[in-house]
């Protein structure tokens, strides 16, 4: 009898939205309805990726973005210890990439995953290997297959050279552009990878591990100390550093932008610089930048809390920089101020 089995299905999911199990239906006058707006407690909803992928694929109403992230946020602070308070992030780093002093640090050894930096070591690869960056690269299904929850814009089937594939991999963090890298390597992925983790090696990367070019395997691990070393030499690489701090260009007849929104912002001199959102790596920004005549490598890993967290620490912990830095030049003409390592509390 079909009108028993669609009473019984009815009466179940009656049952498990009731227990929370599922969401409950969207009104029909609900345009931008998703779960996020009426359950903020699902697990989808409790973190910047999950949020992400609702707001892209069902109109949920986005997070607000954190205040200090925002493109009038101030750069100066009375109040570094408030400052240090407020960071949203588990691992920070930052160190002089001259002299290796580290002038910020928490949880800098902890290993974890780090989502699309991945693509920093999946770019110094490719040019190590000296590869053609005009040799036409074909996207395939293997590319557009790669398990993302937010949907590629290059189709399968564009055709696109191999310098414009590592532009979209590291300014727009385009998944199936760094798996078409991978995938084209010499060798084939097995070789990349391999490539990718013998790189690590050679510069003291002792806490990380790849094991694919895009990022979203949480295999992919690193610590923040690790990430300093691998900022240090990407940002010896021309290419690397243009294509990381382009706002925004267009490629394959569409507009793309750079994922992290401090780039090209008034007050910001950022030498190189990558973003990395999963569910498991949390929000994750590296950066090499100048500051008060010296380049700093600054990481930030696994931030959480509202829109941009990881933007709102880059400020705060710029802003905890710049007040030490004002404090010694503004010291005794010997400069003597007590040289203790900023830290978290």
């Amino acid at each position: 009898m079909a009108w028993q089995r669609a009473r019984a299905a009815f009466c179940v999911m009656a049952v498990l939205a009731i227990s929370g199990i599922l969401p409950p239906a969207a009104s029909a006058q609900s345009a931008n309805f998703h779960p996020c707006n009426a359950q903020p407690a699902l697990p989808i909803c409790q973190h910047g990726y999950g949020k992400r992928v609702a707001v892209k694929r069902w109109g949920a109403q986005p997070d607000p973005l954190d205040p200090d992230a925002a493109i009038r946020a101030s750069l100066v602070t009375r109040d570094p210890a408030g400052e240090i308070e407020k960071l949203k992030s588990t691992s920070i780093l930052v160190q002089d990439a001259g002299t290796a002093e580290v002038l910020f640090a928490r949880g800098q050894d902890e290993v974890r995953p780090i989502a699309s930096i991945t693509k920093l070591m999946t770019a110094l690869v490719v040019l190590d290997a000296g590869l053609p960056l005009d040799e036409m690269v074909r996207i395939d299904a293997s590319d557009d297959g790669v398990p993302s929850e937010l949907p590629s814009r290059l189709a399968v089937g564009a055709s696109l050279s191999r310098s414009d594939l590592l532009h979209l991999a590291l300014m727009s963090s385009e998944n199936s552009a760094a798996h078409a890298l991978g995938r084209t390597y010499p060798g084939g992925m097995r070789a990349f990878v391999d490539a990718m983790n013998a790189r690590a090696q050679a510069l003291g990367m002792t806490n990380s591990r790849f094991v694919e070019p895009v990022g979203l395997s949480n295999e992919n691990v690193s610590s923040a100390g690790d990430l300093a070393r691998l900022l240090k030499a990407v940002a010896g690489q021309p290419l690397i550093r243009q294509f990381t701090t382009d706002p925004e260009d267009k490629l394959a007849g569409q507009v793309f932008h750079n994922t992290n929104m401090l780039v090209g912002r008034p007050g910001w001199t950022i030498l190189a610089s990558k973003t990395g959102t999963t569910r498991e790596a949390g929000d994750c920004l590296v950066m090499m930048l100048e500051l008060d005549g010296r380049q700093l490598a600054m990481v930030l890993l696994n931030a959480q809390g509202m829109s941009g967290s990881r933007f709102g620490d880059a400020v705060r912990v710029r802003r905890v920089l710049s007040s030490r830095m004002t404090a010694k030049q503004e010291a005794s003409p010997l400069g003597l101020v007590p040289q203790k390592a900023l830290s978290s509390r």
